[in-house]
């Protein structure tokens, strides 16, 4: 990642990319936008943004994010559906962190029209 380009991996600024999601009223509108803004918040720390997000059904009663953690990168290898024309959605992605990485099949269904994490599974490799 450059200081230029957001978290996530897209080219775009934090602010203009996933940082818009964070702060403002801005919805992510696809399942995999949910997914990438849920990695960046993970990257500057915002447990705020990923309890607000989370499934009300799934969501813990608190989040805390361990600082060591230093997320290096992004990889989404898959999605199912999740668009605006769907209920649900599923994106598999690697997200990799200084010391290792963490493969996961997030799904995500839309709530009073957001997209929202539901869960996620661990694919075999």
């Amino acid at each position: 990642m450059t200081t230029r380009s957001c978290p996530c991996g897209r080219p775009e600024s934090y602010a203009a990319c996933c940082g818009r999601f964070h702060t403002g009223p801005a919805t992510a509108p696809t399942a995999e936008a949910l997914m990438r803004s849920r990695y960046s918040a993970f990257v500057v720390g915002d447990a705020g943004y990923l309890l607000r997000t989370w499934h009300p059904g799934t969501r813990p009663g608190r989040l805390d994010l361990d600082p060591g953690t230093r997320w290096t990168g992004l990889e989404i290898l898959g999605t199912t559906d999740g668009s605006a024309f769907h209920r649900t959605g599923t994106v598999t992605f690697r997200a990799s962190y200084r010391g290792g990485s963490l493969h996961e099949r997030s799904r995500f269904e839309r709530v009073d029209g957001a997209w929202v994490y539901v869960d996620g599974d661990f694919p075999d490799e």
